[in-house]
């Protein structure tokens, strides 16, 4: 067996650190929003303004059915909320800890 060379108490630290279980696979689904180009390029929009498919899509030159799969995603990951006006539904960043989280990406990266 090979000795550890950290004392007990980093390694306790480092156990109680380190993400498992549940909390693991919440972080793994979070992220992995952030792996789709269309997604990013989805939530930057939200960022500026709400917005429906129609715009989405006109904006982003990507077809609605593509903007409404994805935005059926990003709703379902809690990422994204609705409001209706009349029979027109719009989209809107959930919760401004989304763009944190990309602007920070953006910072990180020198952009």
């Amino acid at each position: 067996m090979q000795t550890l060379l950290l004392d007990r108490r980093t390694q306790d630290t480092i156990e109680g650190a380190v993400p498992d279980g549940e909390a693991l696979a919440g972080l793994v689904r979070f992220y992995s929003i952030f792996a789709d180009p269309t997604r990013i390029r989805i939530l930057s929009a939200l960022a500026i303004s709400e917005l429906c498919v129609t715009d989405l899509s006109r904006v982003l030159r990507i077809n609605q059915t593509t903007v409404s799969h994805q935005l059926r995603f990003l709703k379902d990951m809690g990422m994204v909320g609705t409001e209706r006006h009349g029979k027109v539904i719009f989209y809107s960043l959930a919760s401004g800890l989304v763009n944190e989280v990309m602007l920070k990406g953006v910072e990180f990266l020198g952009y």
